[in-house]
């Protein structure tokens, strides 16, 4: 779907909209006024503490959910539309495996629930695992499930993938080769890929766009890259009063010290004093950042931000 503005720009395609999304529990708000955009073709990480509102969101996305306010959509169709759910996988931290399926039974099921299925793409996964296509589900290992519910998953060609938690149960080297098999894959034919998990450093070179949300709402969003262009590690030897001096009109969303040295993450869009100490955060420094300071102000790059201007379906 394509959108026409008052001011004639034609934004990106967008794979995931949310606006005024909530999710209200007895306990209280899982989610509460989330509202952001993830254009197409991007490989998201979903990030943020146990709690924090990652498997409401994706569970809302997948209709397993309905939302108290607010809405979302994929690509511009509900959730529970049949559109959605042709053009979504979903992988969850439970897999959805039949214990006493042989593998080639499994994949037999996709093919015959999907028509977009793609056979090669099944088999190269459960291959590249060395599974024996006549093992039954119930007698593998945990990461080779977890290979076989991938099998599955992209076996369907979605043009949305949603992953909560899925690399869980791998070793470090499988993880690697999962998610650069997401990326190839999402690189190769455009699709979108949104991966919740704690392991923000293994996702750092393979994400391009991060949805964070710490207390039920996003923090950030938006284009790995731009976000961390308007960050800076600010570092210094002296102790934490003259730091905070030095850093007088700044945004600084947080500080830590120790071993003789004061860091700061600070929000820039002018320069920082002259010889000052600073560089561009990692990933996980920007992430751990904000998780430290819940009240930090928000930010959103230009392509997640969810305007009031009309939009109309060209």
């Amino acid at each position: 779907m394509t959108y026409s503005t008052q001011d004639g720009q034609v934004p990106e395609a967008l794979a995931v909209e949310a606006r005024g999304l909530g999710r209200y529990y007895r306990r209280g708000w899982a989610l509460r006024d989330v509202s952001f955009r993830l254009p197409a073709g991007r490989m998201a990480a979903l990030v943020g503490p146990n709690g924090a509102g990652k498997t409401t969101l994706l569970s809302l996305a997948t209709h397993l959910i309905e939302p108290s306010t607010g809405t979302i959509t994929l690509a511009g169709h509900h959730p529970g539309s049949r559109e959605a759910r042709r053009s979504t996988a979903f992988l969850g931290q439970q897999k959805a495996l039949y214990p006493r399926f042989r593998v080639r039974e499994i994949l037999r099921m996709g093919q015959e629930l999907n028509p977009t299925w793609h056979q090669e793409t099944a088999e190269a996964l459960v291959e590249g695992g060395g599974i024996p296509m006549n093992a039954r589900i119930g007698t593998l290992s945990g990461g080779q499930s977890t290979r076989v519910a991938f099998a599955l998953a992209l076996g369907k060609r979605p043009r949305l993938t949603l992953l909560d938690e899925p690399l869980a149960d791998l070793d470090p080297l499988v993880r690697h080769q999962m998610v650069d098999t997401l990326r190839d894959q999402a690189r190769s034919d455009g699709s979108t890929v949104v991966m919740s998990s704690h392991l923000v450093s293994e996702l750092e070179g393979a994400c391009d766009y991060l949805l964070l949300i710490n207390n039920g709402r996003v923090s950030l969003a938006g284009e790995v890259d731009l976000l961390l262009d308007q960050h800076r590690q600010v570092v210094t030897g002296t102790g934490d009063r003259w730091h905070r001096a030095r850093l007088d009109g700044y945004e600084v969303i947080a500080t830590t010290s120790g071993g003789g040295r004061t860091t700061s993450l600070v929000r820039v869009d002018h320069g920082l004093p002259p010889d000052t100490d600073h560089r561009t955060p990692t990933l996980e420094e920007l992430v751990l950042g904000y998780l430290r300071t819940p009240d930090a102000p928000p930010l959103f790059t230009p392509s997640a931000q969810v305007t009031d201007r009309s939009e109309v379906a060209a």
